[in-house]
């Protein structure tokens, strides 16, 4: 059977800003002499593999829930927004590593934030490390056909649960951490837009991240499930070797000019003022200059905040607007990888 040719990617802008956005970090910070000394490894070595200082951990024993850090999160995004949260029309929890498997976790940070008889909506987009990117595209589509006016979109990760504990490379490289945003229809006059986000997955790549247990094809209840079906592995040399193949096409389709001419291009409304993008990895994050993606302009929080999965990309832009990085009128390029695997990029006019 000949494949049907993929969609094309999202082309028409949709006037919508970002109002607000907040972000909440756990006071815990794990060092890399703390990982070094455990792991009895040579000083410096965690920041040569992983670009990584430090890291944040939630003590989720102590009540410090992904619901409790996504709610803190969304709050002081409504209060730079000026917003009251029973005024929200939609909560979407964009989130890879899930509370409970039930309920979605949408509802638990609308808990959270004592509107639990309010009736606002939510659910989830998973996309893994996309989520962020996936759920902007899905709120602004909505705000865009006028179904909502005032969207929150909440990234709350808790990536260190996931990891074994025996290996270094990993137990170093993940953060948590949990962001926010609120999202409404742009003002008229405003240049605010979500331009243009273009999403491709290539499923042959689907093994090389995952967590295997947990859902009906490893059930912990089955008599033979494992305890390290329940933790992340990935391959990670394999994976950036595919999206190394993919990016250059990948960047020429989201926007030609970055991949020909760089961010600042050669016509009017070609240049990129910041690049946000997912922290994957030093590694990850060095690949991007080869593809216009100028590393003076790409702003950091690998080494202190580590790969905070899908809450890596709104925290990082968190970093940008309160650093002035990222000013009303600027326009940001948007990036990630994903499991799946998945690659997603979006334009936006802040």
């Amino acid at each position: 059977m000949e494949a049907l040719p993929h969609a094309p990617h999202t082309s028409t802008s949709r006037p919508v800003r970002i109002a607000g956005i907040g972000r909440y970090l756990p006071p815990e910070i794990v060092t890399n002499d703390e990982l070094e000394r455990r792991f009895d490894l040579t000083q410096g070595w965690i920041a040569a593999k992983t670009g990584v200082l430090e890291r944040r951990r939630a003590d989720v024993a102590a009540g410090e829930t992904a619901s409790v850090m996504g709610a803190a999160a969304l709050t002081e995004a409504l209060e730079s927004a000026e917003v009251a949260a029973q005024d929200l029309d939609l909560i979407i929890n964009a989130s890879g590593t899930p509370e409970q498997a039930i309920p979605d976790g949408g509802p638990l940070i609308q808990r959270e934030l004592g509107l639990e008889r309010s009736g606002i909506p939510c659910f989830t987009v998973h996309a893994t490390c996309l989520s962020f990117v996936a759920a902007l595209d899905v709120a602004a589509s909505m705000l865009t056909a006028g179904t909502q006016r005032r969207i929150a979109i909440v990234s709350t990760e808790i990536g260190s649960k996931g990891v074994n504990g025996v290996d270094p490379k990993s137990e170093s490289l993940w953060g948590d951490a949990a962001a926010a945003v609120v999202l409404e229809a742009a003002p008229a006059g405003s240049a605010s837009a979500l331009e243009r986000v273009l999403f491709r997955t290539w499923s042959e790549g689907a093994d090389l991240t995952s967590i295997r247990g947990g859902g009906t094809k490893l059930h912990p209840s089955r008599k033979d499930a494992a305890p390290e079906d329940l933790h992340f592995t990935m391959n990670g040399q394999a994976v950036l070797q595919m999206c190394l193949r993919r990016a250059g096409r990948f960047f020429a389709e989201l926007h030609p000019p970055l991949r020909r001419d760089g961010m600042d291009g050669t016509g009017r409304g070609d240049r990129i003022d910041v690049a946000i993008t997912h922290q994957p990895s030093k590694a990850g994050l060095e690949a991007m200059e080869r593809f216009g993606v100028a590393a003076d302009r790409t702003v950091v929080t690998l080494d202190r905040l580590g790969n905070c999965v899908a809450a890596s990309l709104p925290c990082t832009l968190y970093e940008a607007v309160r650093s002035q990085r990222l000013q009303r009128g600027d326009r940001a390029l948007l990036f990630g990888t994903g499991a799946g695997l998945s690659m997603a990029g979006a334009l936006l006019t802040f």
